[in-house]
């Protein structure tokens, strides 16, 4: 399956480099508007056919035909554009960006549901690292409340991620309810300054009613292993924690109802592979990893 990849930023570029390597799809064009960016200086190096002229570029490429998939690594505010363009020309698209005009897509937890789907968004990539757990959470104790805390290195958010913070928490949080089954969702992201660079750390919190501490841990460390297929680096920093609830606590007034309970905290480590960015970029590689898994899986099943 051949795929087109639009934003020449940090993201798409190493998509690029992920795709680049992939036995099931091959990337053919690349679009981005800066004509000096290092992404389209490394495609055009590689033989993808380039164009600086963004979408309306892309969609004039003579490879551009072949193509089956677009995958847009832009901004929220861009992919509307975006979509719009490529699927008048019958392209189906995956989306990199928080638009969420599109079903949000976990691959480890729902990408079977939604193979037809013509635009598949990505949610973020805090989103990626933490709904897996969340959705492990909840298949064996409703989650009343879900918080998460995606801390990543400042370096590794360009223009594009820090334009887009606040799609992040919005698309991130819904995404937490309706793909990782909690009754209300939150999420938080941090740009951390530190030098050198800090790998990806999330954390993850779930209120539950009750829960059996073995099934939920079996369930997360199953959901571990499944992530780990198409992001390596991706692993749990210490054992699961349990801690009673009180109905007294604050979190009872994001979980009306609520009486007593468990918290649940999951921390979590993304290393990147280093495809382009160097390690520490994890929320740059789940993001693409996953995007990349989706559009291989497409591939298989001749979507």
């Amino acid at each position: 399956m051949k795929i087109a990849i639009i934003g020449s930023g940090n993201i798409g570029t190493d998509l690029m480099f992920k795709a680049l390597l992939s036995k099931k799809v091959e990337v053919v064009a690349m679009a981005g508007i800066d004509p000096d960016s290092d992404g389209l200086a490394r495609a055009r190096r590689r033989g993808l056919e380039t164009t600086s002229s963004g979408v309306e570029g892309l969609v004039s490429l003579p490879s551009f035909a072949s193509v089956d998939v677009v995958l847009d690594a832009t901004s929220a505010g861009a992919h509307a554009r975006n979509a719009e363009a490529v699927q008048a020309h019958g392209k189906r698209v995956i989306d990199l960006t928080p638009a969420a005009l599109g079903p949000y897509v976990v691959p480890s937890v729902n990408l079977e549901e939604h193979l037809d789907a013509p635009n598949l968004n990505m949610v973020t990539c805090g989103g990626q690292a933490t709904i897996p757990i969340v959705a492990a959470v909840s298949s064996v104790a409703p989650v009343l409340y879900a918080e998460i805390v995606a801390s990543i290195a400042s370096r590794s958010a360009g223009p594009g991620t820090r334009a887009n913070i606040d799609e992040f928490t919005t698309t991130t949080a819904r995404a937490l309810e309706r793909v990782g089954g909690a009754g209300r969702g939150k999420a938080i992201i941090v740009l951390n300054p530190a030098e050198p660079p800090l790998i990806m750390r999330d954390t993850v919190y779930c209120l539950v009613e009750s829960c059996s501490e073995a099934e939920v841990v079996a369930s997360v460390e199953a959901m571990v292993a499944s992530v780990q297929e198409y992001v390596p680096g991706y692993r749990l920093k210490q054992e699961v924690q349990f801690t009673k609830v009180g109905d007294d606590e604050p979190v009872r007034t994001l979980a009306p109802g609520a009486r007593g309970g468990v918290k649940v905290s999951v921390f979590l480590e993304v290393e990147g592979a280093a495809h382009y960015l160097p390690a520490y970029a994890g929320n740059l590689d789940i993001m693409t990893a996953a995007a990349l898994r989706t559009a291989e899986r497409l591939a298989e099943v001749g979507a």
